[in-house]
């Protein structure tokens, strides 16, 4: 592979001369122009990203990655480390909800170990890329080397490769991590530059106490490792995780390969943030499937400069969002590829 910066380099604007092109086929088709809203934007942005006039969507992939964090050594979860290597195993039994809508969806789940402290054997739908087991205390020390951070982009990066030998039409991210709101919301406050209060919520459900002792951790955090937010690999490093740098990798894998992201909630979203921060032009590749309950999560978005196609209140991770949105990505390309137009249906158009 090369380095990082030539693959950055290597990512270009999406081909906008096609948008209008697909919007003048949306508009010729038997419904009123701009009737299906949104579902006709999904279109026109597919076509503008993978530069195929008429697509199918056939291979659906959603990775879910999943790491473990030192500072859970703070307190700052309501559930304990253990969980993360527990829920791997519930994934892989296709037991979890992303398991229930991603068979709802038709899309693939493949599950990649980049920091779980355990030690997993081989399982089919598992994908060993553990760079650590888990990270460091970024309480008191960077969460990663530097050397670390850039591994574990690249692995991010070699499967979006991967996925474009396979032929796969769309990606999702998703994560499991015990404790993985704290640092996404410590990537959050120094990229976007707000006050640590603003951008940070309650991840699985702590009490007021251990809230504000979350807010005071992150501060410290970020006090302690001075992260240098002219530098991204340097946030991710300090304060970030094995599977938020994962799948930033993945996302700019897959713009170099012109391969459409669903991102899904804010952690998935921490690790855009990172990815566009270093390269502006990978925001123009994805696609926000929701608004997530986290605070952070919409200062992310529009510092990205993406609108989410819905609000469920979700908050839940692991892919499911992205699922979701993978359904009416597709149902989009659909309208745009098997509705028929006003000359082929025999169907009079307006002022005819």
């Amino acid at each position: 592979m090369n380095t990082l910066q030539d693959m950055l380099n290597s990512i270009r604007p999406v081909n906008q001369e096609l948008q209008d092109k697909t919007q003048k086929r949306l508009d010729n088709l038997t419904k009123p122009p701009g009737s299906l809203g949104r579902l006709e934007e999904l279109a026109r942005r597919y076509v503008t990203i993978t530069g195929n006039e008429y697509p199918k969507i056939k291979k659906k992939v959603i990775y879910t990655f999943a790491g473990d964090h030192g500072v859970t050594q703070e307190g700052v979860s309501a559930y304990p480390k253990e969980v993360t290597y527990q829920m791997v195993y519930n994934f892989l039994r296709g037991g979890a909800g992303i398991n229930v809508l991603a068979n709802h969806a038709g899309v693939e789940v493949r599950v990649v170990d980049m920091g779980v402290d355990y030690m997993f054997e081989d399982a089919a739908g598992l994908i060993k890329k553990k760079i650590s087991m888990g990270t460091q205390n970024m309480a008191s020390r960077p969460a990663m080397r530097r050397e670390e951070c850039i591994r574990a982009l690249t692995a991010g990066i070699e499967l979006a490769y991967e996925a474009h030998k396979e032929g796969v039409d769309i990606l999702g991210t998703g994560e499991m991590g015990i404790g993985n709101t704290t640092p996404s919301s410590a990537i959050t406050a120094v990229l976007t530059g707000k006050p640590v209060e603003l951008v940070t919520g309650r991840g699985t459900g702590i009490n007021d106490e251990s809230y504000r002792h979350k807010i005071k951790i992150i501060e410290q955090s970020i006090a302690i490792n001075r992260p240098d937010r002219s530098d991204p690999l340097d946030v991710l490093a300090k304060v970030g995780g094995f599977e938020i740098a994962g799948i930033a990798g993945l996302i700019m894998g897959a713009a170099a390969c012109r391969i459409p992201v669903v991102i899904d909630g804010f952690i998935s979203s921490a690790g855009a943030l990172v990815a566009v921060s270093l390269k502006r032009e990978i925001s123009q590749y994805l696609f926000a499937s929701h608004l997530s309950v986290e605070k952070g999560h919409q200062a992310i978005l529009e510092m990205i400069g993406i609108h989410p196609l819905f609000d469920l209140n979700l908050r839940l991770g692991e892919g499911t969002g992205a699922c979701l949105a993978i359904n009416l990505i597709e149902a989009g390309v659909k309208i745009l590829t098997e509705m028929a137009t006003f000359e082929g249906a025999g169907v009079s158009e307006a002022g005819n």
